[in-house]
């Protein structure tokens, strides 16, 4: 049970915060971790054990499947909370070039978060932003809005405090 909890821990303290700085080829993230040991948590990739039957399993292995079945839940729900909906009159100017967002993805493992900074916008004919170009580390790709999470930004934070 302890290892499982150990592992439950990484899992929730390697989500990204915010951007670690605004120079637009950066895709690094602040996580709790860095608070904690300095640097991102890692964890070593394993196989997805979701669809072997139980029966089947070692003791091992069924720790990681608890620990698989709480990632997948959980980076589902955490990402859900952090979309952002604004009302259809308001408009929506939080996509820019430059801003750090996380790529919606099922089948990330635990403790990786796919992380990308938008390059280019494509406004529709109404002037409304609903595909953009991300870049991540390995490569570029063009993405609809809805399946980006756009993380928080200083900016965000301080435009709030004066509301």
């Amino acid at each position: 049970m302890s290892t499982l909890l150990a592992q439950v821990e990484a899992c929730l303290n390697s989500r990204p915060l915010e951007a670690l700085t605004e120079d637009p080829d950066d895709t690094a993230a602040l996580t709790p971790g860095h608070f904690l040991i300095g640097t991102a948590l890692n964890a070593v990739p394993e196989p997805s054990l979701t669809t072997t039957p139980e029966t089947r399993l070692t003791r091992w292995q069924l720790v990681q499947r608890m620990k698989q079945h709480f990632w997948d839940r959980w980076s589902r729900e955490y990402l859900h909370s952090l979309n952002h909906r604004p009302k259809w009159w308001k408009s929506d100017t939080a996509v820019e070039v430059g801003r750090l967002c996380i790529l919606r993805n099922e089948n990330s493992p635990p403790n990786k978060w796919p992380l990308a900074r938008v390059t280019h916008t494509h406004p529709g004919e109404d002037g409304h932003v609903r595909v953009v170009t991300v870049r991540t580390a390995s490569s570029t790709f063009t993405r609809p809005v809805n399946r980006l999470i756009l993380l928080p930004m200083q900016r965000d934070r301080e435009a709030d405090e004066q509301k």
